[in-house]
C-alpha cells in the first residue's frame, strides 16, 4: 500500500504541520517503510500462539504487580483534610470540578 502526496498532506493537515517538498518526500518513504513493516507483522500466522500478558514472560517468569482496585475511607477528618489540602477547590470532603457538559 503505497501513500500518496495527497495523504501525506492530508495528514500533515490534520497534524497542523506545515511541509516542504522535501519533507513530503521523507514523510511518504518513511510511512511506505511503517506500512510495509506492519504488513509483514500480518502476515505471520498466529493461529493458536497463546497471547501474552508481558513481553518478557516467553523466556522467564515475570509476576505482574497488580493489586486490587479499591478506595479507602479517610479513617479521621484530619487525613480527608490532608488529603484534599492540594485540590484546587472542595467543599466538605468533595472535589469541585468545572462543569463539562452544559
Amino acid at each position: 500500500m503505497a501513500i500518496s502526496d495527497h495523504d501525506i498532506a492530508h495528514i500533515a493537515r490534520l497534524a497542523c504541520l506545515e511541509l516542504s517538498a522535501s519533507d513530503t518526500a521523507r514523510a511518504r518513504t518513511e510511512l511506505d517503510g511503517i506500512l510495509e513493516l506492519i504488513q509483514q507483522l500480518q502476515a505471520v500466522d498466529t493461529t493458536g500462539i497463546e497471547p501474552m500478558a508481558h513481553p518478557l514472560s516467553a523466556h522467564q517468569d515475570v509476576a505482574l504487580r497488580l493489586r486490587d482496585d479499591h478506595a479507602d475511607a479517610a479513617r479521621t477528618p484530619a487525613q480527608r483534610d490532608a488529603f484534599m489540602r492540594n485540590a484546587p477547590a472542595r467543599d466538605n470532603g468533595l472535589f469541585l470540578v468545572p462543569t463539562v457538559i452544559e
